[in-house]
């Protein structure tokens, strides 16, 4: 898939940053089709020499991506299967976010939930809009865990306790309380976060390539083994796919029927998480 191809992100390049919108209404849901871009996306900005920093952001003021598709999830096969050796499609391009030799950065003016979050956590740095950025996990609540990467980068990034917080309440939280939570760099108001982000994107290309890709190897380097730690998300989200006494199929299908995936009903998930039992 090639940059023309792309139906659902848009690329601007500008003195060595790219700058990607996603626009992929009605919510920027993570479903296969936007998945698939995000991919192509990320081999593009690799092999291009001329990039050195990518910027993540969205054409819709409401939605950074809304979180990864429900439906999408009900209709995968619920059939158990030996624990993974490796990582999946998922992890594998979630990870060269973190890991490619360019720096990534997330421009978060609204809504981030699930694998929207999760794929703003794969970036090397998150900035988000105060009064309107709000991030949370609500997977523990459909039944599953949060799968493409939050289980471990959260709790690298927050430390256990508050992690377990973040996780397992599957509570909404507003930009200035994940700045202090330490889930982004910095909450800026509204009209000052594009050009902050902006200002500092090319700032850092203006440095030297191989210099920006070697301090991000040896940052990395002090890190714990980052591909066990999503091997062991993916093998126990595999788990709760797979058991047949999980809620997760009538919890899903509650949080669809209380129109939790339309922009009204994203607004109120948080609230919604704790009706999921509900018949």
């Amino acid at each position: 898939m090639s940059q023309a191809d792309l139906q659902r992100i848009r690329v601007e390049r500008d003195a060595g940053v790219a700058f990607a919108t996603i626009d992929a209404p009605p919510l920027n849901l993570l479903g296969g089709a936007l998945f698939a871009e995000l991919g192509a996306l990320v081999d593009e900005v690799e092999r291009d020499p001329a990039v050195r920093v990518l910027v993540l952001r969205s054409a819709d003021p409401d939605f950074f991506i809304a979180h990864g598709d429900v439906e999408t999830i009900l209709r995968a096969p619920q059939r158990a299967g030996p624990p993974p050796v490796e990582l999946p499609f998922t992890h594998r391009t979630l990870d060269r976010l973190r890991s490619m030799p360019k720096l990534t950065i997330a421009q978060i003016e609204g809504m981030a939930r699930g694998g929207g979050s999760e794929v703003a956590l794969a970036c090397d740095l998150r900035f988000a809009a105060r009064g309107k950025a709000i991030f949370g996990q609500p997977e523990v609540a459909l039944g599953i865990l949060p799968g493409a990467g939050g289980t471990y980068r959260l709790t690298r990034l927050l430390g256990r306790a508050r992690a377990c917080e973040v996780i397992l309440s599957c509570a909404d939280f507003s930009a200035d309380e994940a700045e202090r939570l330490g889930w982004i760099n910095r909450a800026l108001p509204p009209d000052e976060l594009g050009p902050y982000v902006e200002r500092l994107a090319r700032r850092i290309a203006g440095f030297p390539a191989l210099a920006l890709a070697e301090a991000k190897r040896a940052i990395d380097a002090a890190s714990h083994d980052v591909a066990a730690g999503l091997l062991a998300e993916q093998t126990a989200f595999e788990r709760l796919m797979a058991d047949p006494a999980s809620q997760r199929i009538p919890r899903m299908r509650r949080f669809l029927e209380l129109g939790c995936q339309t922009r009204s009903g994203e607004r109120a998930i948080g609230a919604s998480c704790e009706k999921l039992g509900d018949s």
